[in-house]
Formats: C-alpha cells, sequence, structure tokens
C-alpha cells in the first residue's frame, strides 16, 4: 500500500517526540533535581523536575516532563535539592537591628527589650532592620514568613519590594507603643493597614495583639470578632511563660491562658499562637478542636530556658503545627533551616527516644506543617500543580552535604542556611547562585551597620549598658 506524503506526515507525528512548536510555554523549568514534593504522599523524584508558568507550578515529575514545554528560563540544578520554600511562623522581622543584644539578661522582656523599644521602634527602624532580616530569610530558603510588630505597613513595603510573601500581624497591646498610644489606637491602626493590603497577592494582613496579659479581655474579644468580620489571621504569643500563666490565672480563677482564650471566645481558626510551651492534654485538645495554628520556637524557647513545647505530641495529634524562629532577638537568627537540628535533637532528648521527631517529620514542619498553620495549605507548603510557585534549591555538593543517602537526614542534620543556592517565590527567580536578584544587599547591609551606632548611643544613655 502506497501513503501520499501529507498522510505520512501524519500519521508520524503521532509517535514522533515533541517538538519546539508543540510544546506548552513556561516560565522556568527546574530540572535534573532530587525533587522532594511534600504531597500527602511525600512523593520524591530522584531525578525530577519542576515547572513554573506565571505564579504557579503547572507540573512536577520525572525529569521527562520537560520535553513538553518550552520555558523562557531553563535551570539544570545538577542533583541538587528541589523542594518547597520554608516557612517561618513566627518572627518579628525588624528587630534585627537589636540582635546581640543583652543575650543572657534575666526577664530580658519586660527588663530590656520593652526599654529599648520604647526609644528606639520609629518607621526607619522597622525599615532599616525588615530590609536585613528579609535578605537573611531569602538566603536561608524562607519564602513566606509571619510577623509580628509595629508599623506593619513599612515591613510590607520592604516584603513587596525583595518579593517575598509574608502575613503581616500590627501589634494590639495595652501600654503606649511607637505606633499606638493605647490597644484601642492599635486596632484602628491594624484595621487601616488591613483594608490597605487586603488584595495584595504577597501579603495577608493581620492582627496580632500581644499576648493575653498584655491585653485586656475586652480588647483580645474585639480582635476575635473583627479577624472574623476581615477573615484575617490573629497572631499571638501563647502559653509562653510562666508570669504569663499567673496572670492569667489570677484573671480567670484559675485557667490556663489556652482555656482563658477558649472562654472568652477568643481561640478560633484565625489564631496562630506562638509557643505553647505551657500546655497540657486539655490544652491541646482544645487547641485542636478550635483548629488553631501554632509556631513551634525551638531556639528561641530553649535559649530562653521557657522549656520545650509538646510539638510532638501535637503534631502526632493532627494538630497545625510549623517551625518559627521568634524574633532575631531570641533566637539570633532567622534561619529556619538552623532550627532542624534542635528540632530534632531536642525532642529525642525530651522523649528519651532516639527514634523520636525522624528527620521527615521536622521537615514536613517546616514546609507543609507551617502552611498548614497558616491556614495556607491550599496555595504553599508543597510542590504541585496549582499551588504557587514558592520553591528552593538546596547545594547537595558542598563539603558538609556530600554523601547523601536519605535527603531528610540531610537537611536536618547535616544541612545550613549556606547551603540554599536558588529562590523563586511567587513564580520570581529572587535568588540564583545566592545572589539575591532583587535588592540591594551590601547596601541594605550597609545601612544596618550604620544604625548600629544609633543603638549603641541609646543603649549607653540609658544606662543600660550589656552590649
Amino acid at each position: 500500500m502506497r501513503f501520499s506524503l501529507p498522510l505520512l506526515l501524519t500519521a508520524m507525528a503521532g509517535v514522533l517526540p515533541f517538538t519546539a512548536s508543540a510544546a506548552q510555554s513556561a516560565d522556568i523549568v527546574l530540572k535534573n533535581g532530587l525533587v522532594l514534593t511534600m504531597n500527602g504522599d511525600k512523593t520524591v523524584y530522584s531525578k525530577g523536575a519542576v515547572v513554573i508558568k506565571d505564579h504557579e507550578i503547572i507540573a512536577v515529575g520525572d525529569d521527562s516532563i520537560t520535553n513538553q514545554y518550552q520555558a523562557k528560563k531553563t535551570m539544570d540544578v545538577d542533583g541538587d535539592i528541589i523542594m518547597p520554600g520554608l516557612i517561618n511562623t513566627h518572627t518579628h522581622v525588624s528587630m534585627t537591628v537589636f540582635r546581640s543584644l543583652a543575650d543572657d539578661v534575666p526577664d530580658r522582656l519586660h527588663r530590656y527589650i520593652f526599654p529599648l523599644e520604647s526609644k528606639l521602634v520609629s518607621r526607619d527602624m522597622v525599615r532599616i532592620g525588615a530590609n536585613l532580616g528579609n535578605v537573611e530569610m531569602v538566603k536561608g530558603g524562607v519564602t513566606t514568613y509571619a510577623d509580628m510588630y509595629y508599623f506593619e505597613d513599612e515591613v510590607a513595603r520592604t516584603v513587596e519590594n525583595i518579593g517575598m510573601r509574608a502575613i503581616l500581624g500590627e501589634t494590639v497591646i495595652k501600654f503606649p507603643v511607637a505606633d499606638a498610644k493605647n490597644a484601642d489606637a492599635g486596632i484602628n491602626y491594624a484595621m487601616k493597614f488591613i483594608k490597605q493590603y487586603r488584595n495584595n497577592p504577597l501579603i495577608t494582613p493581620a492582627f496580632a495583639p500581644h499576648a493575653p496579659y498584655s491585653n485586656t479581655t475586652e480588647t483580645l474579644q474585639k480582635v476575635a470578632k473583627l479577624s472574623e468580620q476581615e477573615n484575617v489571621p490573629v497572631l499571638i504569643h501563647l502559653a509562653e511563660t510562666h508570669h504569663e500563666a499567673e496572670v492569667i490565672a489570677k484573671r480567670s480563677n484559675g485557667l490556663s491562658p489556652v482555656q482563658y482564650m477558649e472562654s472568652i471566645g477568643a481561640l478560633n481558626n484565625h489564631v496562630v499562637a506562638a509557643h505553647m510551651i505551657l500546655v497540657n492534654d486539655k490544652d491541646i485538645a482544645i487547641a485542636k478542636k478550635e483548629d488553631i495554628g501554632i509556631a513551634h520556637c525551638m531556639s528561641a524557647n530553649i535559649k530562653a530556658a521557657k522549656g520545650v513545647s509538646p510539638a510532638l505530641k501535637m503534631f502526632d495529634d493532627g494538630l497545625r503545627i510549623g517551625l518559627g524562629t521568634d524574633g532575631p532577638m531570641s533566637g539570633n537568627t532567622l534561619s529556619i533551616i538552623d532550627e532542624f537540628n534542635q528540632v530534632a535533637k531536642l525532642h529525642k532528648l525530651v522523649n528519651h527516644d532516639r527514634s523520636a521527631m525522624p528527620p521527615i517529620k521536622v521537615i514536613e514542619m517546616a514546609t507543609i506543617g507551617g502552611a498548614r498553620a497558616l491556614h495556607m495549605e491550599d496555595k504553599i507548603g508543597s510542590l504541585e500543580v496549582g499551588k504557587l510557585a514558592d520553591v528552593i534549591v538546596i547545594d547537595t555538593k558542598a563539603p558538609n552535604m556530600v554523601p547523601i543517602y536519605n535527603p531528610y537526614s540531610a537537611l536536618v542534620y547535616s544541612a545550613n542556611s549556606a547551603n540554599v543556592k536558588d529562590s523563586i517565590i511567587n513564580g520570581r527567580l529572587i535568588m540564583q547562585n545566592r545572589r539575591v536578584l532583587t535588592v540591594d544587599e551590601d547596601k541594605i547591609r550597609q545601612q544596618a551597620i550604620d544604625y548600629t551606632q544609633v543603638v549603641r548611643d541609646t543603649v549607653i544613655k540609658s544606662g543600660e549598658q550589656v552590649l
């Protein structure tokens, strides 16, 4: 039988590989990587690829999928780890400018930090500190963070400049602070901020009542009601200190902070509770029932000698729990990777069980677990089709990473923040080969260095010369 040339070409087209004209368009293709998806099945591709278009992931799989796409930029990562961006569920980013001050002072928050902030917190200080912290987080693989501080609209501008994703909570506290004379003024500031950033693709505005003991019952109830009305998060320190527990017990006839928050109607699925150290089984059951998010800040907690949160129990009980660094005056870094080692080892120690808190659970907390804590698991936290393209690449050829038999173990026990090579946030390449592409890192660092003289002068004049 004879075929005409057109018919022969048509028949051949069904068996030939994709041509450039037939390939789908994409913006970025990451290929030849060890892909940790962190999806529900924890799928791993030993030689895999991730395909990005606009702001989303459009394909994840074996390297062969790259034949189906024609990308504006293709990155061959040469066997490095491709994984979801890390999520820092609790920090105070602008406090980078205070890092290493009075690290070992007892009752540091009330004796040192609050007085220091009353003298120094300003828009300039917030901007300078946030810029520095953002760079630190990007270089450590953090793509999303939750922040509590003052002048959060200033923080928001720095976040937009660098291209990160953030949940930014405007502080509400009962005493006068830099941007509000009382709690009601803080709520008003937060409401304006929420309206300004409600529809921003990178920024989720939030309320941030400092803690139950530093706000009245009426304020906490008002914030809870407004959070439901505005459908925004509430970031709060909860069950963190013995002082907090004592104040709340007196206020509530013996209730724990978690039980008190539930009793006044201030605990709901908008809440992201930082620390949750001093909790019992009843508190954990309440937290699960109310579907709150939890930020586990291991290094800050142990540095302050506050204790070890029962985070492993909460994780295993199905609560929404992620990892946080706390502020850079507390744990001193904003690196989630540097939390990994401590989270794994301290939970083994306190549980007297070497098998407790295996590395895969730590990585889950740092990625999809953090997304769950922020109620954003439908958008970020894993490499899946349709999710926002927040992706990082980890160097597997650095001396501290060789050899790798188990990628989760290598990340938790061997890796450090300097091993992060590339970062893509919302589909945009933010860092490549450890060079931040969106801001001037040297200028930001110098501004922070220059500001240290302001801090030094203020500390010396105050008479509290703990440097």
